[in-house]
């Protein structure tokens, strides 16, 4: 593999080995490990999120994983900027920039751009929320649709989350989305890229995600979160959606038993799992996709398909 100007990213299902295989790839190709998750950012918050071990870390130098503390906002425009300045350090080191992780929003928009959208006005954001649920998600769609006839194309009638974006930034910029879009890139060419996604049997896949959830609670899952509780996190904050703090809240307050709050982050990490493969299916049709059961047979087909 040509050393200058090229980024591995590597993507996959939560609990299909992704860490252990970029470990892997970083010390073949003398590169470096960048993390694309959005829950593994958070300083305070490792077991819940399974970051990667502090050992694995030092024996390989990783970036962006827990520098951010839970009680602040971060944004994928955020992730891009740092992932950005990272992989041109790297380059300038002769690095190989290892990009490993499980958020699509991360990996598109570090691959096609990101849509530049002012801040919307909180005044204007309730009051589309207002709108929203006074008429339903039928009416307001149509509105949208005499307001924005390009959402026509790319929204589902019953998309209200995404109606109400499209409704709001039409409002506020009177441009569609949808132009925007197009006006957005990549600050990289395409051909720097070699998009790796790694999927492994559904069987395997449900087994490991039980496993993860055991070793959780051995390795302190339950003092973790008691700290997170403490530090009085603003509810609206994307670290509240760490898979696992509302059911060991529950189990603290005596809502459910262990058992329950084990099996409902199993349960929500394999909801989550699915959804990360539909994403896959809609959103990286354009990436290799490598089906195994076993890291050493991964790490070898991985080579071979980026070599």
């Amino acid at each position: 593999m040509e050393q200058s100007n090229k980024v591995i990213l590597l993507a996959g299902p939560t609990a299909s080995g992704k860490s252990e295989l970029a470990i892997k790839l970083a010390k073949h190709f003398n590169g470096e490990v960048i993390n694309a998750d959005s829950m593994q950012v958070y300083n305070e918050i490792s077991i819940l999120t399974s970051k990667p071990h502090l050992k694995d870390r030092k024996n390989v130098k990783h970036h962006l994983y827990g520098f951010c503390s839970v009680k602040e906002k971060f944004s994928t425009g955020q992730w891009l900027k740092l992932a950005t300045d990272n992989i041109k350090k790297l380059w300038k080191k002769k690095k190989i920039p290892i990009v490993v992780g499980g958020t699509g929003l991360y990996f598109k928009a570090l691959t096609n751009g990101l849509v530049k959208i002012p801040d919307i006005p909180n005044n204007l954001r309730i009051e589309t929320r207002k709108l929203h649920q006074k008429i339903g998600q039928k009416n307001f769609y149509n509105q949208l649709i005499k307001l924005d006839h390009l959402a026509k194309n790319f929204v589902l009638p019953t998309d209200a989350q995404r109606s109400m974006r499209v409704y709001e930034v039409k409002k506020f910029t009177n441009k569609s989305l949808f132009d925007l879009m197009k006006d957005t890139k990549s600050n990289f060419h395409s051909s720097v890229f070699n998009k790796i996604f790694i999927n492994i049997p559904r069987n395997l896949l449900l087994e490991r995600i039980e496993r993860r959830v055991e070793k959780m609670f051995m390795d302190g899952a339950i003092e973790e979160a008691k700290l997170f509780f403490k530090m009085r996190v603003y509810r609206e904050l994307s670290s509240n959606k760490i898979i696992g703090l509302r059911e060991i809240k529950n189990y603290l307050n005596k809502k459910t038993s262990l058992i329950e709050a084990k099996e409902l982050i199993s349960q929500k990490t394999r909801q989550y799992a699915k959804r990360q493969l539909t994403w896959a299916r809609g959103h990286m049709r354009s990436w290799e996709t490598i089906d195994s059961s076993n890291i050493n047979d991964f790490f070898k087909k991985t080579i071979n398909k980026i070599s």
